[in-house]
């Protein structure tokens, strides 16, 4: 059974950085994809960037999201952090059956318990 748990989420200033970590029960970096999706309070969930078994590493405008294959954690680094994206944030991991990855959220079979950004000054 995989098991996912985030760690990471704080309070920061608009401007500011901040990284998450998604740390698997198992190794998973050939078998999945890793999805980050965020929940803002009165909004649908969002997908955030997803990382695909076949790849250690991808960017996206402000977000970046790498594999650490030794610590079986995957992280989300954010910059330039805005209040919008204030949000719980979830890792997802989904079984890998292409070469990329995608967003949809029914492809997603393990999630985390979330980790809470807040953007405020």
């Amino acid at each position: 059974q995989l098991e996912l748990v985030e760690s990471g989420g704080d309070l920061v200033q608009p401007g500011g950085s901040l990284r998450l970590s998604c740390t698997s029960s198992v190794p998973s970096s050939k078998d999945y994809n890793i999805g980050w999706f965020r929940k803002a309070p009165g909004k649908d969930r969002e997908g955030v960037l997803c990382l695909s078994a076949s790849d250690s590493a991808t960017q996206k405008g402000r977000f970046t999201l790498w594999r650490d294959y030794a610590k079986n954690g995957v992280y989300l680094q954010m910059s330039s952090l805005k209040p919008e994206d204030t949000a719980v944030y979830h890792c997802a991991a989904a079984p890998a059956t292409s070469s990329s990855c995608s967003l949809d959220v029914p492809l997603y079979n393990y999630w985390g318990q979330g980790t809470q950004v807040t953007v405020s000054a």
